[in-house]
């Protein structure tokens, strides 16, 4: 773990949350991120991208049985796991009273 560092990407409620999901469920497929936001797929999809976009999560899609059609698992990124950790140790930082620079 690095240093706390607040992450505005990460801090979006439901980015964080997946980030959230992800850091301690490793491997996680889409469906399933989307049912614990409570979500459509366009605003799952909306956010994750955003998360792929900065490096922080990696997007597969593997042949599934569902309707014939591809399911997309999500991972972390060590970049990502890193950043996550350090937000939330910035997040505990500010919760303690402590003085960010």
């Amino acid at each position: 773990m690095g240093e706390p560092q607040f992450n505005e990407v990460i801090h979006a409620p439901m980015r964080l949350r997946i980030c959230g999901m992800l850091h301690s469920g490793g491997e996680v497929e889409f469906a399933a991120i989307r049912e614990m936001l409570g979500v459509s797929d366009a605003v799952c999809s909306k956010h994750l991208k955003v998360l792929a976009e900065n490096g922080y999560v990696t997007l597969d899609k593997r042949p599934g049985k569902r309707n014939g059609h591809d399911i997309t698992w999500v991972s972390l990124t060590d970049e990502g796991a890193e950043a996550f950790s350090d937000h939330i140790a910035a997040l505990q930082n500010i919760a303690a009273g402590l003085v960010m620079a």
